[in-house]
């Protein structure tokens, strides 16, 4: 599901800066499908490298499930969730808010998304077939670290001596096996940590660390399970002059035509050849980041200010700090092996089987106007969307506007200006929001359409004895404990012994629409940053507690929900769509597509060693015209014999493909070319087998806006890995 990997936006950090130019590593859709038998109740739960789940891309799958499969599946027993990558093309979801700094609507970007669930789950539900599933647990302790550590001290006491962190360390793990062969085929995790160890000026398209968790996963069950055939390498023990000489009579091809499917031979991993599924799924993330050395200013090297995550109160020198501090690579690439052990850990230990029924609920809830009844029985109401001043501050992942701090309730006179001319709150907005001041009125914002959401899915799924609770939205650590807590009580105390203390309770969080944070009542109070993003007030999380409890009842005594609520809007006919497409590229004179701009720097020593980097540059034209869905824009490829063979591409965590656009005027004159360079990076792993490779290129370009694809491909000279 890798969408365009130039010139478009990324969803999460807000920063209109933050403009893709490459690919770290491809994005990928995962989905299970479990049912009773064939004929019975079944579930599907899809696991995106994205962001957050869309509203307007959940509408459009169910459309594509109905159109293929009839009744079998629709909004009630599809669950669609984002990781919360930060590293994601934007511009997929349908509501102001979250497409500004995209430019509006990208359908390139939707449509990559959608394609993929949509074959996803097809060959999920072609696969189906009798099997078991093992559920296990256990505590992942340094792959998180509360950032809004003032907000949680918020919370009671005595609620907080319950536990002994301020973030969720559990993670837990299904792990599947065909029941004809007994061969494990997948695994699916819920864990809570942020996608942001990738930062706000990253490029490359990533899936950040649980994308990089589920690439090592399934990486290590390949290596593990099958014996691949024995190489024949060119051996460099008593002939290494010889071989020396033979790479360096190897040149670059120049740029050459191929056909759009060529790459697809070149992918590494092949999904006809995947033999298992290992996905990392989000949950109460709110205010939990894997940047878990901790914030500091890089002005002075301190600790940031403990209240309001600032340097002299200037929010955007306080950075968080991971693991692999300065190299945000490498913090991905830890975080993520840390997810990827634990889950090891509990794949190879899992013993409980899961047993039971299949069961869901599903129900839309207009959250602009919950009443809500209180333990003392005050009823209280939510609000219209609003986010506050906390908000525009940014995280310690991602700082946001100068001029804002988190736990701010006050707004200059500027900023309330400009405020007043999008939109002036009304006086019932105001002080339903209390204490959070109202920074942008976002819920009574309807022009060109609705900036947030009002309607909403919430959804329970029942695996025997596992309860899959999706919310749309992000909650903080406290919040999710307070939902699973209410959940799982109703479930005991209305479900006639069916469930009991052994009930497994899981947030699957970002799930089927986005609508930001949920915190407590409690953190509500202190305006940080998930609070400011809280969007329908100070009883948000009641009102969820309650609407849930609903649902949770439903399912203890085995009711039908009959009220399944208002219908959330299709906006796609309405959606603006300000990115211009590339208009047609083409290359300076004498030069090809495919051909080398830079060719390979060999070392002194004539030949490259393990955590090397190896770096061609290839003149290129844009990635947008054609994403090459199932093949790659960068190869390493080895001489085996007297053939090149594919042993690396850019969906592996080593190999880095970057472009960069030259003379992109936008203006249609003879005498500009449009194109771009692609450079392609191999930091060389420690399992690469001493040999030949060299590195190539496979593009698409078109001549004009009109006319039609042309691919081609090019690669550079050969090298030596010894």
């Amino acid at each position: 599901m890798t969408g365009p990997a130039s010139q478009v936006n990324m969803m999460g950090y807000g920063n209109f800066d933050q403009i893709t130019g490459g690919i770290h590593f491809r994005l990928r859709a995962r989905t299970f499908i479990v049912a009773e038998s064939f004929n019975g109740p079944r579930l599907v739960f899809v696991n995106l490298d994205a962001g957050m789940a869309s509203q307007l891309v959940t509408i459009k799958i169910l459309e594509r499930l109905k159109s293929r499969y009839g009744s079998i599946y629709s909004e009630e027993n599809v669950a669609i969730s984002g990781t919360h990558t930060h590293a994601g093309p934007g511009g997929y979801l349908q509501y102001v808010t979250y497409s500004v700094t995209s430019l509006g609507f990208v359908p390139q970007s939707f449509e990559a998304i959608v394609t993929a669930i949509e074959l996803s789950i097809v060959q999920a539900h072609d696969n189906l077939k009798p099997g078991s599933i093992f559920i296990n647990k256990g505590d992942l302790e340094n792959a998180g670290i509360n950032r809004s550590p003032s907000a949680y001290l918020f919370n009671p006491q005595e609620e907080r001596s319950k536990y002994n962190t301020n973030i969720d360390t559990l993670m837990t793990l299904l792990k599947f096996v065909d029941g004809d062969t007994g061969k494990n085929i997948g695994a699916f995790s819920w864990f809570a940590t942020h996608g942001t160890s990738m930062s706000r000026n990253n490029k490359l398209i990533s899936g950040d660390n649980k994308g990089a968790a589920a690439r090592f996963f399934e990486d290590w069950f390949t290596k593990n399970s099958f014996t691949k055939s024995t190489k024949v390498l060119g051996t460099l023990s008593g002939s290494n002059q010889d071989l020396l000489n033979r790479t360096s009579k190897i040149k670059p091809t120049g740029g050459q035509p191929c056909t759009n499917t060529t790459s697809q031979g070149f992918k590494v991993r092949k999904n006809k050849e995947m033999k298992f599924v290992g996905a990392f799924c989000q949950s109460n993330v709110g205010d939990v980041s894997p940047n878990v050395v901790g914030a500091f200013c890089i002005d002075s090297g301190l600790p940031c200010d403990f209240n309001h995550s600032s340097c002299h109160g200037n929010d955007q020198l306080c950075v968080g700090r991971g693991p692999g501090y300065p190299d945000e690579i490498l913090s991905t690439k830890i975080i993520g092996e840390r997810q990827f052990q634990k889950a090891v850990d509990l794949f190879t230990s899992a013993k409980q089987e899961l047993t039971g029924k299949i069961d869901y609920r599903h129900v839309y809830i207009n959250f602009t106007n919950i009443k809500v009844q209180l333990e003392d029985n005050k009823v209280v109401q939510t609000c219209p969307a609003a986010l506050g001043p906390g908000f525009a501050a940014g995280t310690t992942d991602g700082p946001g506007v100068f001029g804002f701090q988190q736990g701010d309730t006050e707004i200059n006179p500027f900023w309330k200006k400009l405020r007043d001319v999008l939109r002036k709150p009304s006086p019932y907005q105001v002080d339903c929001q209390k204490p959070k001041t109202v920074l942008l009125d976002s819920g009574e914002m309807l022009w060109p359409y609705p900036w947030a959401p009002a309607i909403l899915p919430i959804q329970i799924f029942r695996l025997g004895s596992l309860t899959i609770l999706s919310v749309p939205g992000e909650f903080t650590t406290m919040a999710g404990r307070r939902l699973r807590e209410a959940v799982k009580d109703t479930l005991i105390r209305s479900g006639n012994g069916e469930f009991d203390d052994q009930t497994h309770v899981v947030i699957a969080g970002l799930t089927n629409a986005y609508s930001q944070y949920i915190t407590t009542f409690e953190e509500y109070e202190q305006q940080r940053y998930e609070a400011a993003s809280t969007l329908y007030g100070p009883h948000t999380l009641s009102a969820y507690i309650q609407e849930f409890k609903k649902l949770a009842e439903s399912m203890a005594k085995g009711e039908n929900i009959t009220a399944k609520g208002p219908t959330p809007p299709d906006l796609l006919s309405i959606q603006l769509s300000l990115l211009p497409n590339p208009t047609g590229d083409s290359p300076p004179p004498g030069i090809n597509f495919g051909d080398i701009k830079q060719d390979i720097i060999v070392p002194k020593s004539g030949t490259f060693t393990k955590g090397d980097r190896v770096i061609a540059i290839f003149f290129s034209a844009n990635p947008r015209y054609d994403l090459l869905t199932e093949g790659t824009f960068a190869v390493v490829e080895m001489l085996q014999r007297q053939s090149w063979l594919p042993e690396y591409d850019d969906d592996d965590f080593c190999l880095f493909f970057k472009w960069q656009a030259e003379n992109i005027t936008g203006i249609a004159r003879d005498d500009v070319n449009s194109y771009g360079y692609a450079t392609l990076e191999w930091e060389v792993p420690e399992e690469a087998s001493p040999g030949v490779y060299r590195l190539r290129h496979f593009g698409s370009t078109k001549e004009t806006k009109e006319s039609s694809n042309s691919y081609y491909t090019g690669a550079s000279s050969a090298f030596t890995v010894s």
